[in-house]
């Protein structure tokens, strides 16, 4: 399958929100968390140290070597994902979600291509470090609990103990039933601070790996801001070209021949005006399939039931000029921002006269959502003969950079042998 995918990295900045929960009852969930992943962590490294040595042991293997490295890879990019989940979870940082990185490049050296970034990724490694550290944190915060626990029993030891000396947890020291009240009320106190005191310490930790510094986000909105100043010079180079091209090869040696004929009419309206009448009207249907096309041309370039009526209605009235038939399924439940609504039905516009001209399909499928995360999604699938590319000065480059320039992602898969399907996202406030 072929996969072309444009993404701009989207400068979805990480602000700390003061989360909803109590000081107390976030340092608290902090420390169950952390036991949780003492008893849990362990494990999940051990599979992936395992994943690692045995899968560069058989990589002369090839097969078997390379499966349980993109194992290895992909079960550290869950980890991450987990973890970064968990912490924005626990202290509503706002962080973004990890997202996998997708294929850029036809081929099995696209295919390694996209591992490798995978695994590069600093954000997924930034998450690893920190779900290793707080595992380990864990496995100090799980003697603590037992002696805190022991601390508390000691407290109590006097109303229920015999003459022998009891145990504080983990630690192996007797403690004479004499002493257990000071002892355990002590060891309980000391446990106790050491718990929260990890708990703070795993917060501040966790800040400082997986919150971007300022420098850091004002460094990724102005790389952002480039790509999308990028996109929208592209685009807006591209859509001139696209009507040059439809004016020079349509609407004007229409023009000319308009032209041409009312000129041979004139010639003939006094000894033949028969003829003459003939070419005037040749001359009139020619004027009106000129219109035509104007008027085609000037909905490609914006569509004014997009302003009037929102962007089902503008679908609705573009399925219903297609050349193949379409299934549209709209479910919108408030409009967006007038330039996301527009980058969305320019792109699917362009697919379904790319499946009429190109793909020699026989019909198409249009699903238009509004995402949770506040994103335009639509997706325009046909069942023609696949093998779609992008190519410069193309119907897709066009869309990649008009959605680009809103902010958006667009992915393409078309194998060859077919179905096309072609994926838009937009920030509804683009």
């Amino acid at each position: 399958m072929t996969s072309q995918t444009a993404t701009p990295t989207t400068a979805v900045a990480a602000v700390p929100s003061s989360s909803a929960l109590p000081r107390p009852l976030i340092v608290a969930g902090a420390a169950a968390q952390l036991a949780a992943l003492g008893v849990v962590g362990p494990i999940a490294f051990t599979i992936l140290i395992t994943l690692l040595g045995v899968g560069v042991g058989l990589l002369p293997v090839l097969g078997i070597g390379l499966i349980l490295l993109l194992g290895f890879v992909y079960a550290l990019y869950g980890l991450a994902w987990l973890e970064t989940a968990r912490v924005d979870g626990l202290y509503a940082l706002g962080l973004p979600g990890l997202r996998p990185r997708t294929r850029t490049t036809p081929g099995f050296g696209g295919f390694l291509r996209v591992i490798w970034h995978q695994f590069i990724d600093p954000s997924m490694w930034r998450a690893v470090a920190s779900i290793a550290i707080a595992t380990i944190l864990g496995m100090v915060v799980l003697p603590l609990i037992s002696v805190f626990a022991s601390g508390i029993v000691l407290v109590f030891a006097p109303l229920f103990a015999g003459a022998g000396p009891l145990p504080l947890g983990v630690t192996g020291i007797a403690v004479p039933v004499g002493w257990a009240v000071v002892v355990g009320l002590l060891a309980a106190i000391v446990a106790l601070a050491a718990i929260v005191g990890l708990a703070i310490l795993h917060g501040v930790i966790t800040r400082a790996l997986l919150v971007p510094t300022r420098e850091a986000q004002y460094a990724e909105q102005a790389r952002t801001s480039d790509v999308r100043r990028a996109g929208a010079i592209r685009a807006s180079e591209v859509e001139r070209t696209r009507i040059e091209r439809d004016l020079h090869d349509g609407v004007q040696p229409r023009l000319v021949s308009v032209g041409m004929t009312l000129g041979l009419a004139q010639q003939k309206i006094d000894d033949d005006p028969a003829a003459a009448k003939e070419l005037l009207a040749e001359a009139h249907t020619s004027t009106k399939a000129a219109i035509t096309e104007l008027r085609q041309l000037a909905r490609g370039i914006h569509a004014s039931v997009l302003d009037d009526r929102g962007l089902d209605a503008a679908l609705s009235a573009l399925a219903g000029r297609s050349h193949i038939p379409v299934h549209l399924d709209v479910r919108l439940d408030t409009r967006c921002d007038r330039n996301a609504e527009a980058a969305v039905y320019f792109a699917i516009a362009e697919s379904l006269t790319n499946a009429a001209k190109h793909s020699r399909a026989t019909g198409c499928r249009v699903l238009v959502r509004r995402r949770e995360d506040g994103a335009l999604w639509a997706r325009v699938e046909d069942d023609g003969i696949g093998g779609a590319r992008v190519i410069a000065g193309g119907g897709l480059d066009g869309i990649t950079n008009r959605v680009l320039a809103a902010g958006g992602t667009v992915r393409l898969d078309s194998p060859q042998g077919g179905p096309t399907s072609l994926e838009v996202s937009v920030p509804c406030a683009s």
